[in-house]
C-alpha cells in the first residue's frame, strides 16, 4: 500500500474481526444497531493529558470503506473451510454507509476514559473498524502528545526541526510521525529546499575567494592554519556554490573550533562579499550548550572585526539524540542556541511506545453494555453519552463530564450533581462559568458532514489554544496534577446498576 492511501485499508485488521463478524451473522445479529467507544486508559508519558489526532485518516478510511472481490477471496484462504459461502457474499455488500462517527476536533487536549471517537452503527459493521481506527488514532495522538511535551519544555521561541525519519518505524511512521509532531509541537520537518544558482554579472572562482578569507578568520581567532581540514573547506564551499541562499554548516565532523567553525566563517564571509547571507550553524555532539555560547561567541568577534553586522546573530542548531531530560538541561542552564532538532525520541516515543486506545461496545440493540472485571481500570462507562468540558471563572479546564445522551446538557452558571471517576465520595456540585461541548458528529451515514477538514496548520493552531486552557498544574510533565473526568448522578445509578446485577 501506497504511503498516505486509505482507499485499501478494509483488510488492515486482524482476523478476530472477521470471526467476530461471523459470530454475529451466523447468530442473525448482523445488523442490530450498536455503539463503540475508542478511549485510552492512562495518560501517556506519565503527563497529564494527550493531543487527538488521526481524525482524517479515520474519515478517509471510512469513506473508502467496502471489501471488493480480491479481498473476499483472501478471507475465503484464512477463515476455516466450514464458513458458509453466504457470509461471503453479505461482506461484498458491506460498507460505512450506516455509520455514524462523532469525535472532538483534531488536535484537542483529551483525557483519560473520555472517548475520543463515538462509534454508531450495525453491529458486524462497527466491529470490523476496531483494528484500523485504533491504528489510525493511537499514534498519530501519542506523536502528537509527545512534541506537544518537546515544545513545552522549548518554550514558544525555539524553532524545533523533526529529524527523526531514518530512526522511525518505516515509510509511513516517518511520514507520519513528520504530520503529527508538527500538529502537536510545531516541529517542522528538517528538509533543504531547492534554491536558485549563485548569480551575479560575472561568474566567480569561489574556492581562492573562500581560502583568502580563511586566513584573516584564522588570524582572527589565532587558529593555526596547517590544521583546519580541507576537505571539509571543500565540502562548505561545494555546498555554498549548490545553495547560495541557504547555506548552513555542520561543524562537528572534525574539530568544532579548531576547525569546522572557521571553515564556516570563511565561506559564509565569502557568501557575504558576493551577496549571499549564510542561514545558520549545526552542531550534533557534544556539549552542546556550551559549544553554543563559545561559537557565538566567535560569530560575534568575526562580526565586529569585519563588519558585518549580521553575522553575530546566525542562528546555531543542535541536535544529537535530544531527549526530553536533555532538553530540559538545555532550557535551564541558559544557552544560545536558536533550532533544536529532534529525531529519535519525538518519533520512536521511548517513554511510552504506544497510547494504548482501545474499542469497546458500550450499547448494542438499545441496551447499555458493561465490561465488568476484577481489574476496576478496565471496566468501561455503559450507554450513548454526552461528553461537556467544564470551565472555572478564569476560563481554565477543570474537569471533562460524562452524561448519558438524553440527560438534559450540562449549561454555564447551572449547578450540576457529579460522580468523580475512581472516587466512592457521594456526589459533589459544581457550577461551570462555561460549558464545551467536546464531540461533533463528523461522519454520518456513510457522508462526510463538514464540506472540508482543517488544515494541518488550523489543527496546529487549534492544539495550541486548546493546551492553553488548561492549567499549568495539569500540563507540568512530570508529577502533573490529575485532571478531575466525572459522570453524572444518573449515568452513575446506571453504571451501579449494572455491575450490580452483573454479579
Amino acid at each position: 500500500m501506497e504511503p498516505g492511501r486509505r482507499d485499501s485499508l478494509a483488510l488492515l485488521t486482524d482476523l478476530y474481526q472477521f470471526t467476530m463478524a461471523y459470530g454475529y451473522w451466523r447468530a442473525g445479529r448482523q445488523r442490530e444497531p450498536a455503539e463503540f467507544e475508542l478511549f485510552f486508559r492512562r495518560c501517556p508519558c506519565r503527563g497529564g493529558f494527550a493531543l487527538s489526532a488521526g481524525l482524517g485518516e479515520c474519515l478517509a478510511f471510512l469513506r473508502a470503506f467496502r471489501l471488493r472481490q480480491p479481498e473476499i477471496e483472501y478471507l475465503q484462504s484464512v477463515l476455516p473451510s466450514t464458513t458458509e459461502k453466504a457470509f461471503f457474499d453479505y461482506l461484498l455488500t458491506v460498507d460505512a454507509s450506516e455509520v455514524t462517527v462523532s469525535s472532538a476536533p483534531e488536535g484537542s487536549v483529551v483525557f483519560a476514559t473520555v472517548p475520543l471517537l463515538q462509534v454508531k452503527g450495525p453491529l458486524l459493521v462497527v466491529q470490523l473498524l476496531e483494528t484500523t481506527l485504533l491504528c489510525l488514532v493511537n499514534y498519530a495522538s501519542l506523536v502528537a502528545t509527545n512534541a506537544a511535551r518537546f515544545r513545552m519544555l522549548a518554550g514558544p521561541d525555539k524553532k524545533l526541526l523533526e529529524l527523526g525519519l531514518r530512526r522511525a518505524q518505516g515509510p509511513d511512521g516517518g511520514l507520519s510521525a513528520s504530520k503529527y509532531s508538527y500538529i502537536g509541537g510545531e516541529l517542522r520537518p528538517g528538509a533543504r529546499p531547492t534554491l536558485k544558482p549563485l548569480d551575479g554579472d560575472e561568474p566567480v572562482d569561489f574556492l581562492p575567494l573562500a581560502e583568502s578569507w580563511l586566513r584573516r578568520v584564522c588570524q582572527t581567532l589565532r587558529v593555526p592554519q596547517d590544521r583546519v581540514n580541507p576537505g571539509e573547506l571543500a565540502a562548505f564551499v561545494s555546498y555554498a556554490i549548490a545553495f547560495p541562499h541557504h547555506f548552513q554548516g555542520l561543524v562537528d565532523t572534525y574539530c568544532i573550533m579548531g576547525s569546522g567553525i572557521p571553515n564556516f566563517c570563511a565561506v559564509a564571509l565569502a557568501l557575504n562579499q558576493l551577496g549571499y547571507r549564510a542561514i545558520g550553524i549545526r552542531v550534533d555532539s557534544g556539549d552542546l550548550g556550551k559549544q553554543a555560547r563559545e561559537i557565538r561567541q566567535v560569530l560575534r568577534t568575526c562580526s565586529a572585526d569585519f563588519q558585518v553586522p549580521w553575522f553575530a546573530t546566525i542562528p546555531i542548531a543542535v541536535s544529537n539524540d535530544i531527549s526530553e531530560r536533555s532538553l530540559e538541561e538545555l532550557m535551564q542552564e541558559g544557552n544560545e542556541i536558536d533550532v533544536i532538532g529532534i529525531g529519535t525520541n519525538v518519533v520512536t516515543c521511548p517513554l511510552q511506545p504506544s497510547l494504548g486506545c482501545v474499542y469497546k461496545l458500550v450499547k448494542v440493540n438499545g441496551c447499555p453494555k458493561l465490561k465488568l472485571t476484577e481489574d476496576e481500570e478496565k471496566m468501561t462507562i455503559p450507554g450513548s453519552k454526552m461528553a461537556y468540558r467544564l470551565y472555572d471563572a478564569t476560563g481554565l479546564a477543570f474537569m471533562d463530564l460524562l452524561a448519558l445522551e438524553e440527560e438534559p446538557p450540562a449549561r454555564a452558571g447551572q449547578e450540576v450533581a457529579v460522580c468523580l471517576l475512581g472516587r466512592s465520595e457521594e456526589a459533589r456540585r459544581v457550577t461551570p462559568t462555561a460549558v464545551e461541548i467536546l464531540h461533533r458528529t463528523y461522519f454520518k451515514d456513510g457522508q462526510q458532514v463538514c464540506q472540508a477538514l482543517p488544515s494541518l496548520l488550523e489543527i496546529k493552531s487549534h492544539a495550541q489554544a486548546s493546551l492553553s486552557m488548561l492549567g499549568p498544574a495539569h500540563k507540568r510533565l512530570q508529577d502533573p496534577e490529575p485532571y478531575q473526568i466525572a459522570v453524572t448522578e444518573k449515568l452513575h445509578f446506571l453504571l451501579n446498576d449494572l455491575c450490580r446485577s452483573s454479579r
